[in-house]
């Protein structure tokens, strides 16, 4: 059973996702809240393993909310939803510690797998699309100073990991990275399991936004 907090400011839009969410034994709505504090409240009282959260609310809006969820520590995971109409927002959101994004016109079952792998830690942005929206997020990642060559974690890589890194930061998929590299699958799943634990990323997003932010990565990267 996956436990969700709804988020959102519009109590019809919570209304419909508390539906949709108690239609399937898999998941239980435990609250709402409709706006970013007393969405912090809520996750720290239910502990929910999902916050679905939406991004402009009155208040403290979603991208607060989101990193003080994730700064403290607990084990709810974000999945933001956006009308993807201010896109500095969504990668603040990611930056900020969020597990993926969805678009608030998202099919059901779209919604409802997304909300399952982000409980199960996973990222809900399938790699080739994280590439196609940090390339057009370009403009809002900071331009990198050298950063890779001072970051600690970077010297906790093996040559191997280093490459599956900047692989992930372009975008590829478990299988394209496989097929480049000439490993198997699981050992590519292995490897990026090792890479997210040795740089600190709580999943896949993070591990590109990483990627980004140091330079390892850039924008239409072939």
């Amino acid at each position: 059973m996956t436990t969700v907090l709804v988020v959102d400011d519009q109590p019809l839009q919570r209304y419909g996702f508390r539906i949709l969410l108690e239609s399937v034994p898999e998941t239980e709505v435990v609250g709402e809240a409709a706006h970013g504090g007393e969405a912090v409240r809520k996750a720290a009282e239910l502990r929910p393993d999902v916050v679905l959260m939406d991004i402009r609310m009155p208040g403290m809006d979603g991208i607060e909310a989101t990193r003080r969820i994730v700064a403290a520590g607990e084990r709810s995971r974000v999945l933001v939803l956006t009308t993807f109409d201010l896109d500095e927002y969504v990668h603040a959101a990611l930056r900020a510690g969020a597990s993926g994004f969805l678009l608030k016109d998202a099919r059901p079952d779209e919604l409802l797998a997304g909300i399952r792998a982000v409980a199960l830690g996973d990222a809900v942005i399938a790699p080739a699309l994280t590439r196609r929206l940090l390339d057009e997020f370009a403009q809002y990642v900071p331009a990198h100073r050298g950063g890779h060559a001072e970051d600690p974690r970077l010297s906790s890589l093996t040559d191997r990991e280093r490459e599956i890194l900047v692989a992930v930061g372009k975008g590829w998929t478990n299988g394209e990275i496989a097929a480049h590299f000439v490993l198997s699958e699981s050992t590519v799943k292995t490897h990026v399991g090792r890479v997210l634990a040795k740089i600190g990323a709580r999943d896949r997003i993070q591990a590109v936004i990483f990627a980004y932010d140091l330079g390892l990565a850039r924008p239409s990267t072939d």
